[in-house]
């Protein structure tokens, strides 16, 4: 992703707050400490992920490619859909070497949506991403934290790494009836895993 588009898909956040409970928030211990791991797992092609699983939460969604709305911003999946996940098509693909990102909503009118839980969310967590050529990326969160909007980190979330990373994003922070939500839960995450593609998911 180019630098240009990072900085611009750091402004975005997603205002569908209709749930009257406030999502779980990242503990201070699952910030990070020190330098971020670097994947050695050897990455995979380009494929476009189909599924996003997390044990944890006991999560199952299926995944949808977004691009970037006329203003520059990064898409959002439907919001009448409480249970699908979007991927910045624009990106690397998960468990493909770069910065693969995964967004969707936290809540909406009807209540809690895909990524509800994220902030519930440790550090050792794993996440499983299917792909469409029937490889699974499986990634381990290294930090869960929440970003206020207005220093909102864009270089260290959209930056492409060297090896492959993941970013989960979804609402979080402080709630407004006026505003929505101030800012932003990112879980971070390397390619720990994979599977080797086979029959497509």
């Amino acid at each position: 992703m180019a630098a240009g588009a990072a900085l611009v898909l750091g402004a975005w956040l997603l205002h569908d707050g209709g749930s009257p409970v406030l999502p779980p928030a990242p503990g201070a211990g699952q910030s990070l400490s020190g330098f971020a791991p670097v994947s050695i797992v050897p990455p995979l092609g380009p494929s476009a992920p189909t599924r996003v699983r997390i044990p944890a939460v006991k999560l199952d969604a299926p995944v949808t490619a977004l691009g970037l709305d006329p203003d520059g911003h990064l898409q959002t999946p439907p919001a009448e859909d409480r249970n699908l996940a979007g991927w910045f098509r624009g990106g690397a693909s998960p468990g493909q070497r770069g910065t693969a990102i995964l967004a969707g909503h936290v809540d909406n009118k009807a209540g809690p949506a895909v990524f509800y839980h994220l902030g519930a969310l440790r550090r050792g967590d794993r996440i499983e991403i299917a792909r469409a050529d029937g490889a699974t990326a499986v990634y381990q969160l290294y930090a869960i934290e929440v970003h206020d909007r207005k220093d909102f980190p864009d270089d260290r979330v959209y930056r492409q790494a060297a090896d492959a990373q993941l970013r989960v994003i979804t609402c979080g922070g402080a709630y407004s009836e006026e505003h929505g939500y101030e800012g932003n839960v990112v879980a971070y995450g390397f390619l720990a895993d994979t599977t080797r593609p086979g029959k497509a998911a």
